[in-house]
């Protein structure tokens, strides 16, 4: 297998639709990889046209008027974002050793155990001359930039239609197109598939020659499956395998201790998903690699003449360096994302300074699982964000909804034929009406039409924040900011730099607040005790057989997690696990059903 050659240890996921949309701009010239969000045309559109102001380069917009102007759109983005950080890598290289320039900065923010950064530190004590120059070439040479990979929601894959109403070709959905936008781009990185499996997205794959072998049995444009067990990991897997098609990466995530959508498993825990990634990694590997080259053979492809890389890695709530060498360590994994801290990081992310300054200073209850999402998937939440302000005055002025411009996620058909988001003020209004017709108590109505009503628009408000930083004009002056922090940023509070938060990661200072903080996989345990408990109590008093089944199995699931923890406990030493957490959520559990 080839190795690995990333300079960090961690990277920085997809954080909702602006939050890391030039990211890789900002950090990608030191060797930190990341991931943008490539669902909104309309902002990356706004986001090319910034960068190309600051950065004397010349910007023509791509109208809605131009066929297949979404892919466009992302197309030249990608490329924008690219020149930028070939220009910064080139500049760097160009720069003297001088301390706190950003050439010093690339090898001082590197983790201590790397090569370059031992070498570093051999320079900085070299007394010879013609040695130290020769050591600054070394490392000059070795500078690499942070992967510039992007993010794809497969469900979020609506058509789209032609002035008359008439439905366009298959691959002007937005999940294509988005996928042709990547494809056509000069960039040499990876498209993130998340949110689930879609076979139209996935066959679509084997249009474009950069995802197979080139002539030198490399790959162009890779594959990561985000998912979060290894059961989907094999089913996925083998899908796109039989397509000659290689997954590069398997980046897993909790199920509930993460931001944004959160996809709970039957109450599978993280530590037993990656004892059982970690167990059969090897024979997975050899499975897939192949069936796949078994395929590229028969389709007269390149096959893989070197042993491909195919890295796992895990986010979703690690805020320790502790925990962050711990998974590296025992589970052999390749990286761990670092998401919702970063929100607190200027220098990475795309939050306005309002936003900012309320996280900075937000409590551990100011972070909660909503129903805020129009996919009807548990949503993390933030209690002060301007658009729950704005949410609840469209209510209380008896307009609840959006107006619903961008329709990302319109999905829904139970009221038209055409389909529209359940965010939208016309779904809200048709479904207030329907349940107030309906035979029910009018206490049922009002919890009914009040769940409805929790619902906000994602594409306006989880856009606004990089348009407002970015001083970016911002469409029918919907300015009110969504943000999906995890709960762990509960326990990071104030701003921070980027150097800082990677010393953070790396255990050279420690960020964490005095908020009493359990082991992350004990918050994830927490976090699934509490989703069990919530779900039967919204079956009310009545659960029937098929949902009996579902709580039982879901229970099992959580107990069998608990027993490999306790099993665990001699490995967890050093990284703040507390035995007495778990036995206490144990004693929880088993009063549940």
């Amino acid at each position: 297998m080839l190795k690995n050659t990333s300079q960090h240890s961690f990277h920085i996921p997809v954080l909702g639709l602006s939050y890391s949309i030039d990211t890789p701009i900002k950090v990608a010239s030191y060797g930190i990889s990341s991931v943008i969000s490539i669902m909104d045309d309309e902002l990356i559109e706004s986001m090319r046209n910034y960068h190309c102001n600051q950065n004397n380069i010349a910007f023509t917009s791509i109208t809605k008027k131009e066929q297949d102007y979404r892919s466009k759109r992302i197309t030249n983005y990608l490329n924008i974002v690219k020149q930028i950080v070939d220009n910064k890598i080139s500049k760097l290289k160009k720069m003297p050793f001088i301390k706190g320039n950003n050439l010093w900065k690339y090898f001082e923010m590197l983790p201590q155990n790397s090569a370059l950064s031992k070498m570093f530190e051999s320079m900085l004590n070299e007394q010879n001359a013609t040695k130290k120059e020769q050591l600054q070439n070394e490392l000059k040479a070795g500078i690499t930039a942070g992967e510039i990979d992007v993010n794809i929601m497969a469900k979020v894959d609506n058509l789209h239609y032609t002035k008359k109403g008439e439905p366009l070709p298959e691959e002007y959905s937005d999940a294509l197109s988005a996928l042709r936008g990547f494809a056509k781009s000069n960039l040499k990185s990876s498209v993130v598939f998340s949110a689930g499996y879609n076979p139209r997205l996935y066959n679509y794959i084997e249009k474009f020659e950069d995802f197979f072998p080139d002539e030198n049995g490399l790959l162009n444009k890779k594959i990561i499956l985000k998912v979060s067990d290894y059961r989907s990991a094999l089913i996925q897997g083998k899908i796109l395998a039989k397509k000659g098609l290689w997954v590069s990466e398997f980046r897993i995530e909790s199920g509930l201790n993460c931001g944004g959508h959160v996809f709970a498993t039957d109450g599978i825990l993280m530590g037993p998903i990656l004892e059982e990634f970690k167990q059969n990694r090897p024979t997975m590997y050899q499975e897939l690699l192949t069936l796949c080259n078994e395929n590229l053979k028969a389709n007269g492809k390149k096959s893989f003449t070197n042993q491909p890389i195919q890295k796992i890695s895990a986010q979703g709530g690690v805020g320790t360096a502790a925990e962050h060498q711990f998974l590296l360590s025992y589970y052999q994994l390749d990286s761990i994302g670092w998401g919702s801290p970063f929100l607190l990081v200027p220098e990475a992310t795309n939050v306005d300074e309002t936003t900012l300054n309320q996280l900075s200073k937000a409590t551990k209850d100011d972070y909660y699982i909503s129903n805020a999402s129009p996919l009807g998937v548990p949503f993390n939440n933030f209690r002060n964000s301007t658009s729950e302000v704005q949410r609840k005055q469209r209510i209380e002025k008896g307009r609840p909804g959006s107006p619903c411009y961008k329709k990302l996620l319109s999905n829904n058909t139970e009221f038209t034929e055409k389909p529209i988001c359940t965010s939208s003020r016309q779904y809200i209004d048709l479904k207030t009406k329907q349940i107030n017709s309906l035979d029910i108590s009018e206490e049922q109505k009002k919890n009914q039409i009040n769940a409805i009503e929790e619902r906000d628009c994602l594409c306006e408000g989880l856009s606004a924040s990089a348009l407002i930083k970015s001083n970016m004009p911002i469409a029918h002056k919907l300015s009110a900011v969504t943000i999906c922090p995890g709960p762990n940023l509960a326990y990071f509070s104030g701003i921070f730099s980027l150097k800082e938060m990677i010393s953070h990661i790396y255990g050279q200072i420690n960020l964490n607040n005095n908020v009493e903080r359990p082991h992350v996989f004990i918050n994830e345990l927490e976090l699934y005790v509490k989703y069990l408990n919530q779900q039967i109590q919204n079956c009310g008093e009545v659960i029937n057989e098929k949902q009996k089944k579902y709580f039982i199995k879901f229970k099992q699931n959580l107990q069998l997690g608990i027993d490999y923890y306790k099993k665990m406990i001699l490995h967890f030493a050093n990284t703040q696990f507390n035995n007495l957490y778990l036995s206490k959520l144990e004693l929880q559990l088993a009063k549940i059903i």
